[in-house]
Formats: C-alpha cells, sequence, structure tokens
C-alpha cells in the first residue's frame, strides 16, 4: 500500500471518529465529565483502600462508592446551601426599577454622550450610550432569561436524572476499575503504540487531576475571599455570597472570566443598595467593590494561578497566556475552559510520539 491511499485511509478514518463524537456529544459529555470526576474520587478511593483493622480492609468497589456518594454530598450540600440564596437574589433583582437605576448614573452617562458627539466620527454619532447602558442592565437584571431555562421543568427533570444516573454509573466504574478508561483509549491505536499510550495516558491522569482539584480549591478560595471582603464593605452576607459565588464560578475562565465576575457583581451590588445616596452611598461602595476585587485577583495572580495553571501542568505562564487567546480566539468561552486540559493532553502526547523535534523537546521537559 503506498502512502498516498495510507494518508487515505488515516484522514477517513479520522473523519469517522470526529462525526461520532460529535453524533454522540451527550454520550462523550456523561463519559468525560465521569472521567473528571473519577480523577477527583481518586484520592478518596486510595485513602480508603489503605485504612485497614487488622487484615481486612475496604473492597474497591465500596471504597469506589463510597467516594461517589462523598462527592454527591458535597455537590448536594453546595446546591442545597446555594440554590435559595441564588432564587432569592434573582428575585430581589427582578424588583429593581431599571429606570430609577439609570437615573443614579445619568450624570457620568451623559458625558460619555457629549464625548461621542464631539470628537468621534460622525457615522457613531447617532449611537446612544444611554440607550445602550439601559438595554445592558436590563438584560443583566431581568430575570426572563432564567424564567425560559426553568419553562419546561419535566423536560429539565428527565434530562437531570439521566445525566446524574448516567455520570454517577460511569464514575464509579472508572474509580473501581482503575484501567478502565485508559483500557478504552488504548484499545483505539495499534499494538505498537501501547507502551506509549499507557506512559502518556499515565502522565495525563497525574497532571490532570492536580490541575481539577487546583482548580476547585482556587474556586472556592476566591469565592469565600470576596464573600468576607464584600461583608466587610457592608454588603449584606446573602448578597455578598451571591456575588462571591459567581466569581468562584466565572474566574474559572481565565482572564476574561474574573472580569465578568467584576462587573456583574457591581450591578449586583449596586442594584441591591438603591437606597443609599449615589454621591456618599453608591459612589463609595464600588469603589470598594473594585478594591476588594483588585485585591483578590491579586491574591489569585500572585498565590493561585502560579500553582494551578502553571506547577500543576508544568508549563510556563507564558506558554499558558498565549494557548488561552488562541482557543479563546478558536472556541470562545468554551475554548477558553477547555485550553488548558487540551493543550496538556496535546503536550503529553508530543512528548510520546514526536520529541525528536527540538520544540516538543522544550515543551516537555518538565513533564
Amino acid at each position: 500500500m503506498n502512502k498516498l491511499a495510507r494518508y487515505i485511509i488515516i484522514a477517513t478514518g479520522l473523519a469517522i471518529v470526529v462525526f461520532l463524537l460529535w453524533y454522540f456529544i451527550n454520550i462523550v459529555a456523561f463519559i468525560l465529565v465521569s472521567a473528571v470526576l473519577s480523577l477527583i474520587g481518586k484520592p478518596i478511593v486510595d485513602l480508603l483502600i489503605r485504612i485497614r483493622i487488622r487484615q481486612w480492609h475496604l473492597p474497591r468497589s465500596l471504597a469506589a462508592a463510597a467516594a461517589l456518594i462523598v462527592l454527591w454530598a458535597l455537590f448536594l450540600l453546595f446546591f442545597r446551601v446555594m440554590i435559595p440564596l441564588v432564587i432569592s437574589q434573582i428575585n430581589e433583582l427582578n424588583t429593581v426599577n431599571v429606570p430609577n437605576l439609570i437615573e443614579n448614573f445619568k450624570d457620568p452617562i451623559d458625558k460619555i454622550d457629549r464625548f461621542i458627539q464631539n470628537y468621534l466620527p460622525a457615522s457613531v454619532q447617532d449611537f446612544s450610550f444611554h440607550d445602550f447602558f439601559v438595554e445592558r442592565i436590563s438584560t443583566v437584571i431581568n430575570v426572563e432569561i432564567v424564567t425560559r431555562i426553568f419553562s419546561s421543568t419535566a423536560n429539565l427533570i428527565g434530562n437531570v436524572v439521566i445525566a446524574t444516573f448516567s455520570i454517577s454509573f460511569i464514575t464509579f466504574f472508572f474509580m473501581k476499575d482503575e484501567g478502565l478508561f485508559f483500557e478504552g483509549v488504548t484499545m483505539l491505536f495499534p499494538e505498537k503504540y501501547e507502551q506509549n499510550i499507557k506512559r502518556a495516558l499515565t502522565s495525563i491522569n497525574k497532571l490532570l487531576r492536580r490541575y481539577f482539584i487546583g482548580i476547585v480549591f482556587q474556586s472556592t478560595a476566591i469565592m469565600i475571599l470576596d464573600t468576607i471582603g464584600f461583608m466587610i464593605v457592608g454588603i449584606s452576607f446573602q448578597t455578598a455570597l451571591v456575588i462571591g459565588l459567581f466569581c468562584g464560578i466565572l474566574n474559572v475562565i481565565p482572564y476574561v472570566g474574573p472580569i465578568i465576575g467584576a462587573l456583574l457583581g457591581i450591578v449586583i451590588g449596586v442594584a441591591t443598595n438603591l437606597n443609599l445616596d449615589f454621591s456618599t452611598g453608591i459612589i463609595p461602595l464600588m469603589i470598594y467593590m473594585g478594591i476588594v476585587f483588585i485585591i483578590v485577583k491579586l491574591i489569585d495572580d500572585f498565590f493561585f494561578q502560579p500553582f494551578i495553571f502553571s506547577n500543576s501542568v508544568y508549563a510556563h505562564p507564558l506558554e499558558i497566556f498565549i494557548v488561552l487567546l488562541i482557543a479563546g480566539s478558536l472556541g470562545g468561552v468554551l475554548g477558553m475552559l477547555l485550553a488548558i486540559p487540551g493543550y496538556t493532553i496535546i503536550r503529553v502526547f508530543a512528548k510520546e510520539f514526536l520529541n525528536n523535534f527540538r520544540v516538543v523537546q522544550k515543551l516537555t521537559q518538565k513533564i
């Protein structure tokens, strides 16, 4: 068989694999989520197995079941505490009078509109920052989008039940049979590459487990720091906790997420304190909240991110930044979320199969 025919067969095979992954995207998503949960739950399984009472120790199947129960218990506890707070905050935001909120910012908005009229080209002088600001604030505060999400309750519950059962079932066996996921991936490659694939998967397992555990720690720490900081500047506990929750979740999106979280948090903080005077209450509140965001961001940049993004996957911060820019350009927010895990997987496989290239040797020397 000549090289051209071989390349055609390989390209056709890859195209079929990509199509099947797209067609069964829900199942693929369940498997990937289960793989991540199994990475997070594996330390719990290992800890339970190491516990011995004389000659008896917990079987791996029971340890996997216990670890799965612990993971779901933590998720349920989190949602049990947070969901009522979020719903209460949404209901409170729904009562906000948007025109009154905009009126508080009338002077700076008018200055921006005058600047547009005086200094920008004639082609954009019909743009009204006031109208744009009203539209955006209304979008943020309006809970219509939340209503649409929960409009089909039966369909939502059905999907959640199916997803929960499927992910739990798959995660249990990934933790019980430690090499099950690895064996499934190994079977996709020719037998002569089996040892390379096993080494790559072992390295990926170690790096991604450190990364995802670090992400959980980072988001939780940011939520706690933001909540404490907002309470100090005068935000009520419930509102501060909801803002901290949003900031912790959005911080998972590198670089862009913290900015979105800060803007959203300031809007919520101002909208829930409209009883304050604008010059002596709202403006200082916005400044104090901005200071809290900056302090927490600095803590994240100098302490959390170097540990998670650099040390956990052994990549230079500049390297990570460039990868995130490329992923954001190609796939938007979703691309940025998947950028670091995806890049880690590519680096590990490149080290196994393309290590004769100098650039690969440089990028993978710490793995």
